[in-house]
């Protein structure tokens, strides 16, 4: 996002923002469709990959199910079409930032590559964790679960969807130090305010994983447990930052 000049007719100023934001858009889109065609030779592979922790909870020889007519090719397409974002993220948000990084003060701009590495590491921390561990306990328990006349056989389309879903929510969920951190630091919110506020969020936690986990126990607490530790985690961290800098302080530089 350029300068601004004064001087500058509020309509070409508006233009000049939206032509910023186009190009930013553009690089972003470039970097994920360059990712993507490197990685589409090996999308079956990928795929596989993405369907190991649900093939060893249920019985050896258990397939997935196609009941669409091109599923078996567009599912693995958007399966590393994500990957693809997921590997551009860096790049992605360096994008948000720039576009964004003119209207900020100098000590705000500074921000710029920790909050980047810290939110691309966090969100990737939060996908392993499921990957790893949470569908782990998910999928064993669906498989259990299930009757011995019931054959599970999800459908692929369905399996991506809650995979995606449940990626999404725990990638976000651990950037739940990150923005707390980043609140104090623009001096939005205190570190004392953020403990008054506790309890709200250890319920807000509880309730957000009711909404995004299946419907056992196990899962929701595999997902509010890790909220409220990273909570508190970033509370801890916030008070290292330092005391945000006053404004006229900081347009003074």
């Amino acid at each position: 996002m350029t300068t601004e000049n004064p001087d500058t007719p509020p309509q070409e100023s508006f233009m000049s923002h939206l032509l910023e934001l186009r190009n930013r858009l553009v690089k972003a889109a470039l970097a994920i469709l360059i990712i993507f065609l490197a990685l589409s030779p090996f999308m079956k592979h990928i795929f596989d990959l993405l369907s190991h922790p649900l093939m060893v909870a249920l019985p050896a020889g258990t397939k997935l199910l196609s009941t669409g007519v091109i599923a078996p090719f567009m599912v693995p397409l958007k399966v590393t079409l994500f990957v693809a974002f997921v590997l551009a993220l860096p790049i992605v948000l360096y994008q948000v930032w720039a576009f964004v990084a003119p209207g900020l003060y100098q000590h705000e701009r500074r921000l710029a590559a920790p909050v980047i590495i810290s939110s691309v590491f966090m969100f990737l921390l939060g996908m392993t964790y499921c990957y790893f561990i949470v569908f782990k306990m998910v999928f064993a328990f669906i498989a259990g679960f299930a009757p011995a006349s019931v054959s599970v056989a999800p459908d692929i389309e369905a399996y991506f969807g809650f995979v995606l879903s449940m990626f999404l929510a725990f990638g976000l969920a651990f950037e739940v130090p990150v923005v707390v951190v980043l609140l104090v630091k623009l001096g939005m919110v205190s570190v004392e305010k953020l403990k008054d506020i506790r309890g709200y969020v250890i319920v807000g936690a509880f309730i957000i994983a009711a909404i995004f986990t299946p419907p056992d126990v196990a899962s929701q607490l595999l997902l509010a447990i890790p909220l409220c530790i990273l909570y508190e985690l970033g509370i801890i961290a916030s008070r290292f930052v330092g005391a945000p800098r006053r404004r006229g302080d900081a347009a003074s530089e």
